[in-house]
């Protein structure tokens, strides 16, 4: 066997060509993409100080709607929970007593109506099949948590705000798109 420097003197070397010789322009060229990008507005933004404007199409956390006299829109027809692709919407429906008129819009109603967040794919189906546009996605983002449960959205905390006891907490959660 051959000493290394005598194997690296027999491998064959091939002369550069004047385009490998001259490094410069793709030096330069490179140099110009940098400053072109160190100039540019930065697609970043700062979170909490800052909010991007939402797209149209946008859907965020579900909501359970409300009509304009305070009643919870949603008949427990179970439409929604159907219609999700994911199975994340699970409901109980009740029928409403005497004297409980100014709660709920109809005779029968949603008295267990929980989404589970970790299966949500936000496909807005569940929006859609909606009759009585008792259920909507809003412009909110889904907040973090550290717990399981803590992604499991119930009724209380699904339910639009009161709009005659609480009105600019109710125009807050609606939103500008309704």
């Amino acid at each position: 066997m051959q000493p290394l420097t005598n194997r690296v003197k027999e491998v064959d070397r091939k002369p550069m060509t004047l385009g490998e010789k001259i490094y410069l322009p793709a030096v330069l060229k490179g140099m110009s993409i940098t400053f072109k990008h160190m100039f540019k507005k930065r697609p970043t933004i700062n979170y909490p100080e800052e909010t991007r404007p939402f797209s149209p199409v946008f859907r965020g956390l579900h909501v359970l709607n409300r009509d304009e006299e305070g009643r919870e829109r949603c008949t427990a027809c179970g439409l929604c929970a159907v219609a999700c692709p994911a199975e994340a919407i699970t409901m109980e429906g009740a029928e409403r007593k005497a004297g409980e008129e100014n709660l709920y819009r109809e005779e029968k109603y949603a008295a267990k109506y929980e989404i589970n967040m970790l299966r949500c794919i936000f496909c807005g189906l569940c929006e859609e099949a909606c009759p009585k546009d008792a259920i909507y996605l809003s412009e909110t983002f889904a907040p973090a948590s550290y717990a399981r449960k803590g992604f499991i959205y119930g009724k209380d905390d699904l339910l639009i705000p009161d709009p005659k006891t609480q009105p600019e907490e109710f125009a807050k959660a609606r939103g500008e798109r309704l």
